[in-house]
């Protein structure tokens, strides 16, 4: 998996339990599929799908989030994108690198919106 995009989240983005907002990790996986998906179709995308997403552990202020990604799907004009987030902790409670979600999404190469362009296939 290659390494797409690293955040570190700030206390505005915490819930009311004081954890990460679920909202804010869910927009960071699309960015980081995003970048993916732009560098391998050489231009723009959109999100269609989101066929999975799991939260695996809660993020906390501060942690350093790391998304890593790999395409596993391409056809005609998508691409479906498998990504991993991991936090390094550097807190008092743990310190180390834990997975923290997966998720599966699909993406749209587009020529201008609504309208869809082909993906050249890469060996």
């Amino acid at each position: 998996m290659k390494l797409l995009l690293r955040v570190i989240p700030r206390p505005n983005e915490t819930n009311n339990t004081g954890d990460i907002f679920g909202g804010w990790l869910m927009s960071q996986i699309d960015l980081a599929g995003a970048v993916l998906g732009i560098e391998y179709t050489e231009g723009p995308i959109v999100t269609v799908a989101v066929k999975d997403l799991t939260f695996l552990k809660p993020i906390y202020v501060y942690d350093l989030v790391s998304f890593y990604g790999e395409i596993t799907h391409v056809g005609k004009s998508s691409l479906t994108i498998h990504i991993e987030a991991y936090a390094q902790r550097r807190n008092v409670f743990h310190s180390g690198t834990l997975k923290v979600s997966d998720a599966i999404l699909v993406y749209v190469a587009v020529e201008k919106p609504g309208v869809k362009r082909l993906i050249s296939k890469r060996d």
